[in-house]
């Protein structure tokens, strides 16, 4: 009688790899034995243990797993790929054309099918031409035909081999060993890459962030709800990419690029991965085009080129938000590709803001991308580089100028940590993670002006950071003072006192500075700053005394002008030759008769009325872009006009005067 306990002497028998093989159960035990053979022979198996399942739901064919391997060649398997390939390639009736256009097919015909899609019906039949045909000139193997069982040894395994030669039904796959917080702990992914996307078997996806020896980190972008333990996920071999093109204009979509604004479906035929490379120094060119806001603050004092990053920082609710849709809609006309970037915010919010747009008629040259502060922290964290990733295919490829704005990146370095902290990587100052400028730099980085090899594209980037009790010192905004090319810092103090937008002229620049101006703007803008630093300063030194001298007086009075001058409405935007036009008279102190509460007035109205009875001058400093002698003597003649109407209106000017 053997004994039910091993001798301790006896050397254990080697229990070898084991194959577990999956069928729809319409395959002969002594085939599958014949396909393990081939298959240990192919992968150098010297020794393995055939463990076979049956699975009705495969349809036909057969799966093996592997040392965490998995090589699908069933037909489910194969539907599964067609199925990915029609939402990779679709193009339904759409086409773009040589002008990079998006356009519908003539009408001509009701039979005519376009190009794009005869291209892509072809592919998708010959894709199920090879699902049905998992083995050559065969009907495929089902559980109708057993045509292919029927084959004697050699040709089966000629068959066999040239199956098992196809690399694009081999997977590699892993376990779910542990789910929180929208972090799943993987093991089994052996040759993972960092940022790729990781399918999971219930269809929700994930982004792979932390690589260890043993398991990996996978931050779940949807389907956060049906990933649980012991869920199977493989490998894509790509990385989270998001549609790109025209047919994105006009709508809303979330950071993956499907659309949550009701329209319907979005037509695309390109995909671009959310995370490229910047370009490089020699596929730059200089930062000379001026990006006007139609803010006369900020296009005078610190001005924007297209293809700078310039960030929008201050307090919450300053205005940062509002000069940022200010400068979208002054696009309007402009062939000007703008993207809008939500980060955070509610939805309520959100919604305004696209209203907003499309009442203004902005929403046509614009993508909104929305990522709320319901949204998980990872939809959070990739929503700016899936907007880049758009805004990349206006550049490079359709050669257009676009205007992308980040609102904001304090939100989205607070959702990077959150990820960081589930993730356990180890926490640096104010909890953020060691690589949070990293986080930054790379994707204000893929702003850029191209060469003209490269089409002369541009990404003019404009980043909002929202800083607490005015601190500017603070880690996430000095990150990115330290990447943009220049910051428009707005004051709580300036915008509660009236003062709007509440822009800080001592602590705004542009490091582009003029070389983004036009002549014109460059000129009457010089004296603009130094004007009110002394007058500011005056303002501060007259508080302790009260006699000033006429000089002191008329710097002040000067100060007071160009203070009101630069106050600016919401939604109401100057031309650069009205602003031009604003700067000349402001600074040639013809202004300094007025009282305070009058200046907008007067000059909205002196502006009105050049418009319509001087239209030559606006035309002229359009045209030429430089304030020459002839434009002066033009606007100060207009401006003589325009003060006798407006002396005889206001009996009380004309006595001081």
């Amino acid at each position: 009688m053997s004994s039910a306990f091993p001798d301790k002497n006896q050397k254990p028998k080697p229990k070898g790899t084991i194959l577990r093989i999956e069928t729809a159960g319409d395959i002969p035990e002594d085939k599958l034995e014949r396909i393990a053979a081939k298959f240990a022979t192919r992968y150098e198996i010297s020794a393995y243990r055939l463990m076979i399942e049956s699975k009705p739901a495969l349809i036909g064919g057969f799966i093996i797993y592997y040392h965490g391997n998995r090589y699908d060649y069933s037909v489910k398997g194969q539907l599964g790929r067609i199925n990915a390939f029609i939402k990779r390639t679709r193009a339904d009736s759409f086409k773009v054309s040589d002008s990079s256009e998006i356009t519908a097919p003539s009408s001509s015909s009701d039979d005519e099918t376009p190009d794009s899609l005869l291209f892509s019906t072809k592919e998708v039949r010959k894709d199920i031409e090879d699902a049905l045909n998992l083995f050559p000139e065969t009907s495929g193997p089902s559980l109708d035909n057993a045509e292919l069982w029927q084959l004697d040894d050699e040709e089966f395994d000629k068959r066999v081999e040239e199956a098992l030669s196809s690399s694009d039904m081999i997977d590699e796959i892993g376990t779910v060993t542990a789910v929180s917080d929208g972090v799943a702990t993987v093991t089994g992914l052996r040759h993972c890459m960092s940022d790729e996307l990781i399918s999971f078997s219930s269809g929700a996806a994930g982004i792979a962030m932390n690589l260890e020896k043993t398991k990996v980190g996978v931050v779940i972008l949807t389907g956060e709800d049906t990933v649980v333990e012991g869920m199977n996920c493989k490998r894509t071999m790509t990385t989270v990419s998001v549609p790109v093109g025209n047919g994105l204009l006009g709508r809303v979509v979330d950071p993956l690029g499907r659309p949550i604004d009701g329209k319907g479906m979005i037509r695309y035929v390109d995909k671009r991965p959310v995370e490229s490379p910047a370009p490089g120094v020699t596929d730059r060119s200089r930062v000379d085009t001026p990006l006007q806001t139609g803010i006369t603050a900020i296009d005078a004092l610190t001005p924007i080129g297209r293809g700078q990053r310039e960030l929008i920082i201050g307090d919450r609710q300053t205005g940062k938000t509002a000069i940022a849709i200010d400068t979208i809609l002054n696009q309007k006309g402009k062939d000007m590709i703008c993207v809008y970037v939500a980060i955070g915010q509610k939805m309520s919010t959100i919604v305004s803001t696209a209203n907003l747009l499309s009442r203004k008629g902005a929403l046509d040259y614009t993508v909104v991308v929305a990522a709320s502060a319901s949204d998980s922290a990872a939809m959070q964290y990739i929503a700016p580089f899936s907007a880049c990733a758009m805004a990349e295919k206006f550049m490079y490829d359709y050669h257009k100028d676009v205007l992308i704005v980040y609102d904001d990146l304090s939100k989205h370095a607070q959702a990077y940590r959150a990820i960081s902290l589930l993730l356990r990587r180890p926490p640096g100052r104010e909890a953020y993670p060691g690589d949070v400028f990293y986080l930054h730099s790379r994707l204000l980085e893929r702003s850029a002006k191209l060469s003209d090899e490269l089409g002369g594209g541009s990404i003019t980037a404009l980043p909002i950071v929202e800083t607490l009790g005015n601190d500017i010192s603070a880690y996430i905004p000095t990150n990115v003072i330290s990447i943009t090319d220049g910051q428009i810092y707005l004051s709580p103090e300036l915008f509660f006192s009236g003062q709007r937008p509440a822009v800080n002229v001592g602590l705004s620049v542009s490091r582009v500075g003029g070389a983004a101006q036009t002549k014109a703007v460059k000129k009457v803008a010089g004296p603009l700053r130094i004007s009110l630093a002394q007058a500011r300063e005056m303002a501060s030194f007259s508080q302790f005394g009260s006699d000033l001298d006429e000089n002191t007086q008329l710097q002040i009075k000067r100060g007071t002008v160009l203070n009101e001058v630069l106050k600016q409405e919401q939604f109401k935007s100057w031309t650069m030759a009205e602003e031009v036009m604003i700067l000349y008279v402001a600074t040639t102190d013809k202004l300094n008769f007025l009282a305070k509460e009058d200046i907008i007035d007067f000059i909205n109205a002196f502006i009105e009325d050049a418009n319509e009875r001087h239209q030559n001058i606006s035309e002229s400093i359009s045209e030429e872009g430089a304030l020459t002698d002839t434009i002066k003597a033009d606007i100060d003649s207009s401006y003589e006009e325009f003060k006798e109407m407006f002396l005889e209106e206001h009996t009380e000017y004309r006595e001081e005067d």
